[in-house]
């Protein structure tokens, strides 16, 4: 196997975890989650008070629109959040508790699953499945038969976003997809994701699909504490062999679809991207949630639904970070 890396985003990623822990050990000042926050699984309003305070202790929490010092603006009908993950601040909020179209974003809570229910030794065989999937979708190239550890298939899902890689997991953690977005929601709502539902792992346009930014904001905040997870998304690109049904190996090799790790955009002074996750479809637009760090090591998530266009997302997402270096 081998990978393809940059080296100082490995050690500003290694910084990342570290100051992590560091801020869950030294604990945080409490605020409280707004108790309008809409629900989609019918919490009852006593029910969410009695359990607010310990919820939004470690949280940043919003239920207004929060506006950037330098006047910057999504367009229209896109939504968008900046988060400090350390202080616990909201430093850009708009819409983010209306229930979007994630596309591909849904991986990160897939890979959660995966991580959370799964070792990443683990044996895949890829079923007949990892081949239905609508036309014009992202593959690696997956095949009935094949087989690979969880670790490489967790590399194909977040990378280059394989649609077959995310089924071919689904099917390995809970033996169906059914099951296995049964398993996303459940874990979902463990993280106050209440606001999402997911009816497959990939993302890929179906009814009774959605999420919101900050539930983004929750779910991206919950992965960045895996090592496998950051490891993985900082990465540029991502070479291995797996075996087909008849024993022969099979080589793949795979780029993140992240425009800032191939240079096409570069992120404001002082910000490092450390990784994050890419979503396009026709109904949910482009998609980006994002890991950042600033000069100090502080880490970031930015998190934009629903932008018109590609090239709109990343300059929207560049201005959207360049409120870290207002503070």
């Amino acid at each position: 196997m081998r990978c393809i890396n940059d080296h100082k985003t490995k050690i500003y990623s290694i910084i990342l975890i570290f100051t992590l822990a560091v801020g869950c050990l030294s604990g945080c000042a409490k605020s409280t989650i707004p108790l309008d926050y809409k629900t989609a699984n019918d919490i009852s309003a006593s029910n969410l008070e009695s359990r607010a305070e310990g919820f939004s202790t470690n949280l940043a929490v919003t239920d207004r629109d929060v506006h950037a010092k330098d006047g910057f603006e999504l367009e229209e009908n896109a939504a968008g959040g900046l988060f400090d993950v350390n202080k616990k601040e909201v430093l850009y909020a708009k819409q983010v508790h209306e229930q979007m179209n994630p596309a591909s974003l849904t991986k990160v809570m897939t890979a959660i699953c995966a991580l959370k229910h799964g070792n990443p030794e683990d044996t895949i065989i890829c079923s007949d499945n990892v081949l239905n999937l609508e036309s014009g979708a992202t593959t690696c190239g997956l095949k009935p038969g094949d087989k690979l550890t969880l670790d490489q298939a967790l590399h194909f899902l977040l990378l280059p976003s394989a649609n077959d890689a995310a089924i071919a997991i689904a099917e390995h953690i809970s033996g169906s997809v059914e099951e296995f977005s049964a398993l996303m929601n459940s874990e979902a709502k463990l993280l106050g994701a209440t606001n999402s539902n997911f009816v497959n792992p990939h993302g890929l346009t179906a009814e009774d699909h959605y999420t919101t930014v900050y539930d983004m904001y929750l779910i991206t905040n919950e992965a960045i504490h895996f090592p496998s997870f950051m490891d993985i998304i900082q990465m540029k690109e991502y070479s291995t062999t797996i075996t087909d049904k008849n024993g022969a190996e099979k080589s793949i090799e795979v780029k993140s679809s992240n425009k800032f790790h191939d240079g096409t955009f570069d992120p404001p002074e002082n910000i490092t991207v450390i990784g994050g996750k890419t979503g396009t479809t026709a109904a949910a637009g482009s998609c980006l949630t994002l890991v950042t760090i600033d000069r100090s090591n502080n880490p970031y998530i930015a998190v934009i639904l629903h932008a018109s266009e590609r090239s709109i997302l990343y300059d929207e997402m560049i201005s959207l970070l360049t409120e870290i270096n207002s503070r």
